[in-house]
């Protein structure tokens, strides 16, 4: 990967954007995508719709959500502490010590997620899983009064950005759920931008996956497509504590990841799997054998159907502080995509 497209990458990462307040990562998708495109415009949702006018009359729809989980302030105790709830699902237990920031009138505050001390706990205490509601953030204010002199009810909370490298062409960091997915998208983009003979290309940053797919509801029910990829990260099983026979066998670094099911038109997916063998493009299989808990749930139902598909990047500890990806299942997805696309004609077979 170049450095100019891992700056990018790092700038998705790093930007604040939980579900319903995605605006800040989209001027960074925006941007981008304004440069390999026709057309670029944010619907009255926050969708941001990047457009490439092909001459093949089909239409493909390309959809990544760029919402991360995150938090928001509930309330500020008389010590100034801030109470919590989450957005989208958290794990409670992996929160405390954690460092965040909440993000108030376009200030970034840091704070720490605090919890009462093991020395300090009863056996009873000490036996039980962590709450969310046993947890607050400490910003070193010292009364409800001083705190809310820079945080407010409502502020949204991220963790603190952390992007590292790691060996293998490795990648860790908040909120790879699913920014890997606009990287992947944006490079499609910009790989298909000086091709004319294409089908109508619809590039969807979309928002508020986490807490219910709706940015995929509207972005499917506006565009109307005779396609629609969705593009989103699966459950890696190569680390310990998972069960193969219930999870399969999905490993970093072996290829972006195709799913079988009710979920996916088979057409599509046999253009796929077609397109990845003709460009010896490494990929894994995943069944999907009812929803694929993505935003192809919600593509595939718009209005009266639409063909789809879903391909996936493998990832390590999902909706933690520190997901894990491999750049080589992300650029093998990039390639699949584009070539998917060049191999999309108004005669392709839909129906199954």
């Amino acid at each position: 990967m170049q450095i100019k497209d891992f700056q990018y990458l790092k700038e998705l990462l790093e930007s604040p954007g939980p579900s319903g307040f995605e605006q800040e990562v989209q001027k960074v998708f925006r941007s981008f995508a304004s440069g390999f495109c026709d057309d670029v415009r944010t619907d009255v949702h926050g969708n941001v719709v990047a457009f490439k006018k092909g001459t093949r009359d089909k239409k493909i729809m390309l959809t990544a959500h760029i919402d991360e989980i995150g938090f928001m302030v509930r309330h500020i105790d008389e010590h100034g502490c801030i109470r919590f709830d989450s957005i989208g699902g958290v794990d409670p237990t992996l929160l405390p010590g954690l460092a965040v920031k909440i993000y108030h009138e376009g200030n970034a505050v840091n704070g720490v997620v605090g919890k009462k001390p093991i020395h300090l706990m009863d056996q009873e205490e000490r036996n039980k899983a962590v709450k969310l509601d046993q947890l607050w953030i400490d910003i070193g204010a010292g009364s409800a009064e001083e705190a809310k002199k820079v945080v407010s009810v409502g502020d949204y909370i991220t963790f603190r950005p952390s992007v590292t490298e790691l060996p293998g062409a490795l990648v860790s960091s908040k909120s790879l759920d699913d920014r890997i997915g606009v990287f992947v998208l944006s490079s499609v983009l910009r790989e298909l931008s000086d091709q004319k003979d294409l089908p109508d290309i619809y590039v969807v940053s979309s928002v508020q996956e986490e807490v219910g797919l709706r940015g995929a509801v509207t972005s499917t029910y506006n565009i109307r497509p005779d396609i629609g990829i969705a593009v989103d990260v699966t459950h890696a099983s190569d680390y310990p504590s998972i069960d193969k026979n219930k999870h399969g066998d999905i490993k970093l670094g072996e290829g972006c990841v195709l799913h079988v099911g009710a979920n996916i038109n088979s057409r599509v997916l046999e253009v796929l799997k077609k397109t990845a063998g003709e460009a010896g493009i490494g990929f894994q299989l995943e069944a999907s054998p009812r929803n694929t808990g993505t935003e192809a749930n919600v593509v595939q139902l718009s209005r009266g159907g639409v063909a789809t598909g879903l391909v996936s990047i493998p990832l390590r500890y999902m909706h933690g502080p520190g997901e894990i990806v491999s750049l080589r299942d992300t650029e093998s997805a990039i390639r699949l995509i584009s070539e998917f696309c060049r191999n999309i004609y108004e005669d392709t077979a839909l129906i199954p």
